[in-house]
């Protein structure tokens, strides 16, 4: 048997929020023994436990913005030597950014509201929650699930306490990117037209969760393959899409443009419109655990495009004119994410809390220092534009570039007008983030 240790150095990429169907937790044994719910798994020197629920999209920002407007300056560094939530510092209504200061931000307040029901169907099942959201379903249920917004802020001042988002250096604005759900055309069938599969996830994916023998890789995890007793990288996405696929048989919908599904994966989730007139939502499932390469910042690197020209758009015109080129440049990224198809009829795609997501309503963030759900009050600006955008969000989904203690990517919604929105916004913000007068929150664990 191998060492733990050996698992540690097989990290190939930390930080997405959905388990396998195949997830190990590293325990500390006094001896190190295999145990597992799975036959292929028994050699492994981990301990399985029940699966983790099935999370939501994974936005890896490939920006519309060009790369040379990013500035160094706006990312900032992580924050691993705090605890859950600690550096959300404690603030008063007065302080929040346009909330209720005049008619217009007052009366969006309604708009907000129905996406924090969908918050409450799932974080009325947790102690420190169930109080605040019983108390909104009360007021859902006396007003006919319309609550004036003088109703919701009164609601939210009574139940909630208001805290300031901050960084490790203890600074308050941070960057705000946004994302949406691409709009795809699909076949269920394989055709010369529709010859590129969206995969569910892989039978033989295994995830290996670190937090319970080193608590500060809370929210790591490896994901490999198991070779006889040892657990190896998954295939990457060259050998994924080769002609002899290692993923035969889980395909279940095929897309027209390879690069189309290539963006749906950094989105996380999309809408697949079929010829016969059927619209298929689906979602992130889990990822191969390699690392995420930008595709836009090679060609730049390689002189195939200029900074300014470094775009969504400029990386689909260059595809047009260079076809030839284009596998080699996608397979430059070995991460590959796989997909599941979701229940008809969703308002929305499903964010990392398990919820139907709403379009200009949701933002992802880090759960690490804001819970996930929660109501938070965004204060920044429309998409390269100084025009302000101050609004009532809800926490329900993470993603995996969304790193810090100020750091949200905004939801749009679906379709071109809500993708070009998204590959634009590229902003400076704050974050205030209201929580229960019930909810404990972590101490810092020390200061860096």
């Amino acid at each position: 048997m191998r060492k733990i240790s050996v698992l540690i150095g097989m990290v190939l990429f930390c930080g997405l929020t959905s388990c396998a169907n195949k997830n190990l937790k590293v325990t500390p044994p006094t001896k190190l023994t295999a145990s597992c719910d799975c036959a292929a798994c028994k050699q492994v020197v981990v301990k399985a436990v029940e699966k983790c629920p099935d999370a939501g999209p994974v936005q890896i920002t490939e920006p519309d913005k060009p790369i040379a407007e990013v500035k160094p300056a706006e990312v900032k560094p992580t924050e691993a030597k705090y605890a859950d939530y600690g550096l959300l510092k404690p603030a008063q209504w007065e302080e929040v950014d346009g909330l209720g200061q005049n008619k217009l931000n007052l009366s969006d307040l309604n708009a907000s509201w129905p996406a924090w029901m969908q918050s409450c169907s799932t974080l009325v099942n947790k102690p420190m929650w169930q109080k605040a959201c019983a108390t909104a379903a009360q007021l859902n249920s006396q007003t006919g699930s319309k609550p004036t917004s003088e109703a919701i802020l009164a609601y939210f001042k009574q139940n909630f306490s208001v805290y300031k988002a901050t960084n490790a250096d203890g600074t308050e604005s941070g960057l705000i990117t946004g994302y949406y759900e691409p709009i795809l055309k699909g076949s269920r069938f394989k055709s010369a037209k529709y010859p590129n599969p969206l995969f569910q996830v892989p039978t033989d994916l295994v995830t290996v969760e670190l937090d319970s023998l080193f608590p500060e890789l809370k929210y790591k995890r490896v994901r490999g393959r198991l070779v006889g007793n040892k657990l190896v990288p998954y295939y990457n996405r060259a050998e994924i899409e080769s002609d002899a696929a290692p993923l035969k048989g889980r395909e279940f919908i095929y897309i027209d443009d390879i690069l189309d599904v290539f963006y749906l994966q950094v989105q996380g989730s999309g809408l697949v419109k079929l010829e016969n007139g059927e619209q298929v939502h689906v979602g992130y499932a889990d990822q191969n655990g390699h690392t995420y390469n930008s595709i836009g910042r090679l060609l730049v690197e390689r002189g195939e495009l200029t900074m300014a020209n470094a775009s969504m758009n400029g990386i689909k015109n260059w595809a047009r004119n260079n076809p030839a080129k284009l596998r080699e440049l996608l397979n430059s990224n070995p991460s590959y994410v796989f997909f599941r198809e979701l229940p008809a009829g969703l308002p929305g795609p499903l964010g990392a809390l398990g919820v139907p997501i709403l379009g200009e309503r949701v933002v992802a963030i880090d759960p690490k220092y804001v819970p996930l759900g929660a109501p938070v009050f965004l204060s920044t600006t429309e998409p390269n534009s100084t025009k302000p955008l101050k609004r009532l969000m809800m926490a329900q989904d993470t993603g995996g570039a969304i790193k810090g203690g100020v750091r949200a990517d905004f939801f749009w919604g679906a379709g071109n007008d809500a993708g070009a929105k998204a590959g634009a916004m590229k902003q400076v913000g704050k974050i205030w983030v209201f929580l229960p007068k019930d909810f404990v929150l972590s101490q810092p664990l020390k200061t860096p």
